[in-house]
């Protein structure tokens, strides 16, 4: 008999992650939100940062990324001892579940949670268990009522993605006392700075063992080309992170366009500010047409329509306008829409063009 080399249990299982689109037939250059992207780019400091940078691509990088540790810590007020970096959080949240649990373990996340929890937890060979959602919204209670003792990881995504709902500090924290010890609470904070009076999570890191807080520089920061996240916890977490992770999985490109964009403030202050206003005016205009929306705390917006038909003929009217959202069926919503807040004229040409979808304008 010919035997074949197979994959581990569990990872058969996975579907691919599906992206944002990014194209439309016959259309030059459509107006993207379907990616949640920086509508305004990057700093122009990180920018210029990586032009420099790349004229030396013959060196390799710093392996302990000590400058933009340091940067981050004198950012957001933390110890960068226990701040480690990835190739964005996306790496940094799997080698949460490669290192804390696998065969025989569960990792637990919500219904409408970010889709790669579930290929986390498959990779790793843990069982993925879900917990319901209340309104679209983190049900603190349903998570603790499927906690068992051999539940290893908790993800928790806030602000949410698809949703942009989000929970405060006092549910968190309700969560973090109920988490047994021998289990890691993972804030997932893509969205963290988005949502007004929220600092990620980093207090509970500080209060509980157990908690760890994770961001990116993909959303805010505009640096989604560049891959970059970071992850903040306990010095004995971060010491068991340090040990699985690749000793050069950042770029020097990475590195000092993400350390220059991290210290350049007033680029990020005014991206939150245009953000805020914007949004508002998003879900305005989407409440005044007759779509639901609840109120966000990220950088877009759930659109959600009378039912899946009436969802895919807005997509398919917004695409024939050049205009690309996102589809999110695969999350639990197929009568929803997710559309990234843009800039003033970008809200105005969506807005617009779903009233002449309604038939209102």
């Amino acid at each position: 008999m010919t035997m074949r080399i197979t994959a581990q249990p569990g990872i058969m299982d996975i579907a691919l992650y599906q992206g944002g689109a990014s194209k439309i037939d016959g259309q030059a250059e459509p107006l993207k939100l379907s990616s949640n992207e920086n509508p305004s780019g990057c700093s122009p400091a990180a920018s210029a940062k990586v032009a420099e940078t790349a004229l030396n691509l013959h060196r390799y990088p710093s392996t302990d990324h000590s400058a933009l540790r340091v940067a981050i810590g004198q950012s957001h007020g933390l110890d960068a001892q226990r701040i480690i970096c990835g190739v964005g959080s996306d790496e940094l949240l799997s080698l949460l579940a490669m290192a804390y649990s696998g065969p025989g373990g569960e990792v637990l996340y919500t219904e409408h949670g970010f889709s790669m929890y579930r290929i986390f937890a498959l990779s790793a060979g843990a069982t993925p268990v879900v917990a319901p959602e209340a309104d679209r919204t983190v049900d603190i209670d349903a998570i603790i009522d499927r906690l068992t003792p051999a539940t290893r990881l908790v993800y928790i995504a806030n602000p949410a993605n698809p949703t942009g709902t989000a929970i405060g500090l006092d549910s968190l924290r309700r969560l973090a006392q109920s988490v047994p010890p021998t289990c890691l609470l993972v804030l997932d904070g893509a969205y963290a700075e988005f949502f007004e009076g929220y600092d990620g999570g980093a207090s509970l890191v500080d209060e509980f063992d157990n908690v760890v807080m994770t961001r990116t520089f993909s959303k805010l920061y505009g640096l989604g080309g560049l891959r970059v996240g970071w992850a903040y916890a306990t010095q004995e977490v971060i010491d068991v992170l340090n040990r699985v992770r690749g000793p050069f999985n950042l770029s020097s490109v990475a590195l000092a366009g993400a350390e220059a964009a991290v210290n350049d403030r007033a680029f990020v202050e005014t991206c939150l500010q245009e953000n805020a206003a914007q949004r508002v005016r998003l879900m305005g205009g989407l409440n005044q047409l007759g779509i639901a929306c609840d109120p966000s705390h990220a950088n877009f917006v759930l659109a959600r329509f009378a039912d899946e038909a009436e969802a895919l003929a807005a997509d398919a009217h917004l695409k024939h306008e050049g205009i690309l959202v996102r589809i999110v069926k695969g999350y639990g919503f197929p009568e929803a829409l997710r559309i990234t807040v843009g800039r003033s004229d970008d809200v105005t040409r969506v807005l617009d063009a779903l009233a002449r979808f309604k038939g209102v304008s």
